[in-house]
């Protein structure tokens, strides 16, 4: 009886742990807007260059599995060189995760959960964009697979670590 249960536990210790990725909060971590060519800017026809930066940066927040992942998206919008407006949202989760590792944890950390904020990101940009008296900027969606693709292939080009230490960045 006792062999038995020695087997069972031994045969529970050799099965990999369960894979969890759980959503636990989403907050805005930070937001600002700023409009410097106010109120000159709204006598000028709206033909915009807007430029848009995205940065994701994680954190494991303690032991039990939890991370922080922030996504920040910045959006400047200029007409005729001068800016009509920036904005910047730093979009936050904090999500458990478990059983999954290494690569694999920087690419749900750098791709899944952004995923899940970049929603939440663009509904403020555009909600703070109207109330500032510009137009909502529409953001499309992005696709956080490719740009996890390409911060890796630049780290393995250049040395760098930012890939793998769950940061990556990109200007559109």
């Amino acid at each position: 009886m006792a062999e038995e249960e020695t087997g069972a536990v031994a045969q529970t210790e050799e099965q990999p742990p369960q894979q969890q990725f759980v959503m636990q909060r989403i907050y805005a971590k930070d937001l600002s807007f700023e409009s410097p060519a106010t109120p000159a800017v709204f006598q000028k026809q709206w033909q915009p260059k807007i430029s848009v930066d995205l940065n994701t940066k994680s954190e494991k927040i303690d032991d039990q599995g939890n991370y922080e992942v922030v996504l920040t998206v910045t959006i400047t919008a200029k007409l005729e060189e001068e800016t009509a407006f920036l904005v910047e949202v730093q979009q936050a989760g904090i999500f458990f995760i478990t059983g999954i590792e290494g690569d694999n944890l920087r690419r749900v950390l750098a791709t899944a959960a952004p995923n899940i904020l970049f929603p939440y990101a663009r509904e403020n940009i555009d909600a703070v964009c109207v109330k500032g008296g510009f137009p909502a900027v529409m953001l499309a969606p992005v696709n956080f697979d490719a740009l996890f693709q390409q911060a890796v292939a630049q780290a393995q080009n250049s040395g760098s670590e930012s890939a793998e230490s769950g940061e990556t960045a990109a200007t559109h």
